[in-house]
């Protein structure tokens, strides 16, 4: 405990003082939101990794998934390192820097306000990010509270929850999005480095890599065959298939997740940041996974009651990791609170700015200061944090909500992905098109929380109903587009003139005309 407590001080310390540096740069709205969009490849990177994995892929989703697939779960970390993070830069950051600074906006529902010149789509962005992400902010804290109960015994978790939400909110209220950053790249580094001695001291336990690989082909629970879990694809291929897929290309529609694009500083720093962030995501989202696929080799400490572990999958990871040294148990513990407190930021941060630009702005108050906006926003941040930790302490008694957090990433990725996508890329692109999705996205997922045991078996589960939305919306987006009329030639020409805006390279670039 004393090793642990000591380097939570220190973080602590560091990451107050990051906050107290950067207030200089978020005096307004551009500097608080967006660093004024002159963030360096580096810290964009970081922020994109550190925001797209928290302590709910550490704890839950590690645990859950390794748990059920063995060593192939590592597949996820693939493919969240291949397009959630690669395609991702590749195919959105470029064009989402040009046209959000060419359209002026700041966050995703302000995007499709004036992409499709219609403040009608803002606002329904904006309540469907404001619904979704609250639930989705309160269930970073779970990750933390297993954990929390093996390096503090006897202390009340509900000191862990305030004392991360305070940090939270001074450092990201006081230095904005620069602050939450260059936190970002500090806690992104923890991660790394935490990671990779974890799962080497994790597996020396069971002999090493090979002999871990080993004890795995021989287990032989729930009914599958001997193998099964250190086999390639696992013993559930279709719903790996699904997980892959909602926790890859989900990352496309999530708001927190594009706004990082908004505030890349120059051409270089795309290529840079895509080969930093895919790298990141291999070692972190790989790391993680792969952890969890050893988790059955730990069934006897675990317990096992009808092919489940006992105190759920949330306890598969932190009885694998009791037995470490003092240490590395605190190396844990401030990974973990570096992953949650870094996603926590960007989601706050999303939710904050989104609230006030694009619902209280222009409709609720008519004319608003930079100066009011941003104070504004720095009070929503404290609201919402406050609102999550209160989420995260009486999580028993609120049921529903926590039923919703399960559901909250199909539904923004649902509602957003295809409409985001297409809006950059396909001047054919309608309004009608867009609120299709959008009703579409968000509507089913609310009906599977609602009524689960009226949809067909295979999408009863919140992850496999939302991979549908995400790619019934792609679907929905293209046909709905081609029947209904052409959106105004004016209001697209505009959009897309950004990309069209001549600029000279080097010849190292471009052969050119000659």
């Amino acid at each position: 405990m004393a090793w642990t407590v000591s380097l939570l001080v220190v973080f602590f310390a560091v990451t107050i003082g990051v906050g107290l540096y950067c207030r200089r740069n978020s005096t307004d709205v551009s500097g608080f939101v967006l660093g004024g969009r002159s963030v360096g490849p580096w810290l964009t990177a970081f922020a994109y990794g550190t925001s797209y994995f928290s302590a709910v892929i550490f704890v839950g989703y590690a645990g859950q998934f390794g748990w059920r697939f063995g060593i192939a779960s590592t597949w996820i970390g693939i493919g969240n390192a291949v397009v959630g993070s690669l395609l991702a830069w590749v195919i959105l950051g470029r064009r989402t820097r040009l046209m959000s600074q060419h359209l002026g906006s700041a966050t995703m529902p302000e995007f499709f306000g004036k992409r499709f010149s219609s403040p009608a789509l803002k606002i329904a962005a904006s309540v469907i990010v404001f619904i979704f992400l609250i639930p989705y902010t309160a269930s970073l804290y779970n990750g933390l509270s297993r954990l929390f109960d093996m390096a503090f015994p006897g202390v009340d978790y509900a000191w862990c929850v305030v004392i991360m939400a305070v940090l939270t909110c001074v450092y990201v209220t006081a230095g904005g999005y620069m602050a939450t950053a260059i936190n970002d790249f500090i806690q992104g580094i923890i991660m790394l480095v935490g990671i990779v001695a974890i799962i080497a001291a994790v597996l020396s336990q069971n002999g090493g890599f090979i002999k871990s690989l080993n004890g795995l082909a021989q287990v032989e629970l729930d009914g599958a065959a001997p193998g099964a879990f250190n086999s390639f694809f696992g013993p559930e291929p279709l719903n790996l298939l699904f997980v892959v897929i909602l926790t890859s290309l989900g990352t496309w529609g999530l708001p927190q997740m594009v706004q990082k694009f908004y505030a890349i500083k120059s051409e270089k720093d795309i290529s840079k940041g895509t080969i930093i962030s895919t790298i990141f995501a291999i070692v972190v989202a790989g790391g993680c996974y792969f952890l969890g696929g050893f988790g059955r080799l730990f069934s006897d400490k675990i317990g096992v009651e009808a092919g489940l572990p006992v105190g759920g999958y949330d306890n598969v990871i932190p009885t694998m990791l009791e037995t470490l040294s003092p240490i590395l148990i605190a190396v844990v513990i401030i990974l973990v609170f570096s992953a949650s407190m870094s996603t926590l930021s960007s989601l706050v941060l999303a939710s904050s700015s989104t609230l006030t630009l694009d619902l209280i702005k222009g409709h609720v108050v008519k004319n608003m200061t930079e100066k009011k906006q941003v104070l504004i926003m720095r009070i929503l941040i404290v609201v919402f944090v406050a609102i999550s930790a209160y989420i995260a302490i009486n999580k028993d008694k609120l049921s529903a909500i926590a039923d919703m957090m399960g559901i909250s990433w199909g539904a923004l990725a649902g509602a957003f992905l295809a409409p985001f996508l297409f809006g950059l890329y396909w001047k054919r692109t309608t309004k009608a098109s867009v609120w299709a999705s959008f009703i579409f996205g968000a509507g089913i997922m609310v009906a599977n929380m609602l009524i689960r045991s009226s949809f067909p078996a295979i999408l009863q589960s919140p992850i496999n109903c939302g991979v549908i939305a995400m790619l019934g919306g792609i679907v929905i987006v293209i046909v709905v587009s081609l029947i209904t009329p052409k959106p105004d030639k004016a209001i697209v020409d505009s959009a897309f003139s950004c990309y069209d805006e001549q600029v000279v390279v080097s010849a190292k670039k471009s052969l050119g005309d000659k």
